[in-house]
């Protein structure tokens, strides 16, 4: 579910040394990964992305489901929107070089991409509407000008790029079935960022206001199969009786 992340103490110590506190970063920080990772990076540091696999064959990476209930999706969804995009832009602000400033706009689209997202869907169902009233005589037929159906087709290619590649990366690690509910999870992905936004907003303004920031730490379960067979032999039975007693399947 997601990737391991390590960051050397020397970095470490030297953001301590500019804290107040002598911390490395600050408690308050929603997304502080996120905060890090920019902050050693503003400070001349560097970062390598390794794809590493096991003497076993299996990827390293962190082994872990997101979750699957639509609330805690939505609240961790929340906690990345508020922390990165509203809270980064008040904690980080933007630098000059065009790279960095293209990225950290990026990064803080999520409230924006949340509407843009929201008034697609509505449009959608407008359109759908219309059509169906067409098809009965009950309303005029749609004409599309020339423009509007060259945004129409940009749009679809666009759709058709990301969820090939989706499929692909997602096939490559987990399976053709798999890379297949991905690309159909697209609308279901799009419908927790319009809540999440929506939700990091109000959360954001709220603290504008003088309310405390509330940290939305949201549970991940660890696949018992995946759990069970990274640990030594003599240490299985004890980590079955574990995962019962904890109630996962």
């Amino acid at each position: 579910a997601g990737v391991g992340c390590a960051i050397s103490r020397r970095a470490l110590l030297q953001l301590a040394k500019e804290h107040p506190d002598d911390a490395p970063f600050d408690a308050q920080s929603l997304t502080e990964d996120y905060e890090l990772g920019l902050l050693v990076a503003e400070r001349g540091g560097t970062s390598r992305f390794a794809r590493a696999f096991g003497e076993d064959g299996s990827l390293v990476a962190t082994r872990a489901y997101f979750p699957s209930k639509l609330d805690h999706v939505v609240r961790q969804k929340t906690r990345w929107v508020h922390g990165i995009a509203l809270q980064g832009w008040d904690r980080l602000g933007w630098t000059r070089t065009f790279a960095d400033t293209w990225m950290r706009a990026r990064d803080r689209r999520g409230p924006f991409a949340a509407f843009v997202l929201l008034m697609g869907y509505a449009l959608l169902a407008v359109t759908l509407v219309l059509w169906l009233g067409a098809a009965f005589g009950l309303a005029p037929i749609i004409a599309l000008t020339p423009a509007l159906k060259a945004l129409v087709a940009i749009n679809l290619a666009a759709l058709l790029w990301r969820s090939a590649f989706r499929f692909a990366f997602t096939a490559q690690a987990y399976g053709f079935m798999e890379g297949l509910r991905a690309v159909l999870r697209i609308p279901v992905s799009n419908v927790v960022s319009i809540m999440a936004g929506h939700r990091a907003i109000k959360a954001y303004a709220a603290t504008l206001l003088g309310a405390s920031i509330v940290w939305d730490k949201t549970p991940h379960f660890r696949h018992p199969a995946n759990a069970k067979a990274l640990l030594p032999p003599f240490q299985r039975e004890s980590r079955s009786k574990l995962t019962r007693a904890e109630g996962w399947p």
